[in-house]
């Protein structure tokens, strides 16, 4: 067993985590001020379309915000292996992945909030917001879909846009090598 990693590993479970729990808050309550809506509210009243586009604009934001987790762990792991470690770098990772997840929920509750007002937009015939307010599941599962499709398709521009934030230690020389 090695119990480095195994510490690493916890860490990196504990900032999903709270990675996690900050998105959902920051999506419920980012997402809901933008829309106009109260979705507490309307889970007690039991709008089954109100949950379904919440319930969906939690998935898509995790879509959005799922690279700057997985780059904030890979460069954890190069910072672990790159010995001796050493703590200005742990700072500065830190603080550069607290600012590259912050932004990626940042930019992603603002891609799904812009896409949702865009798309009611785009069909002048039906209020979409209006009518999942009022229960209509049809209106969720297209709004739904379009919160889908929107995350897969800006998350690799996201991802190509935030990746310069994340400080790679250097690894020493001939580490890395070719594959045969």
């Amino acid at each position: 067993m090695d119990p480095v990693l195994f510490l690493v590993g916890l860490v990196k479970v504990v900032l999903g985590g709270l990675v996690a729990a900050l998105g959902i808050w920051f999506a419920l309550r980012g997402l809901s001020r933008i829309l106009g809506s109260q979705p507490v509210e309307e889970l007690r009243q039991g709008n089954v379309a109100a949950g379904i586009v919440h319930a969906t604009s939690l998935v898509a934001l995790g879509m959005l915000v799922q690279h700057a987790v997985l780059a904030t762990s890979d460069a954890v792991d190069l910072t672990v292996r790159a010995l001796p470690v050493q703590p200005l770098m742990v700072g500065r990772l830190l603080v550069v992945a607290a600012l590259h997840v912050g932004l990626s929920l940042g930019v992603g509750v603002a891609v799904l909030g812009l896409g949702i007002l865009l798309f009611d937009r785009m069909t002048p015939g039906i209020d979409e917001l209006a009518e999942v307010r009022k229960g209509n599941v049809a209106a969720a599962l297209i709004l739904s879909a379009m919160l889908l499709v929107l995350a897969l398709l800006t998350a690799p521009g996201l991802q190509s846009a935030l990746d310069g934030l994340i400080p790679f230690p250097q690894l020493p020389e001939g580490t890395l090598r070719a594959p045969s």
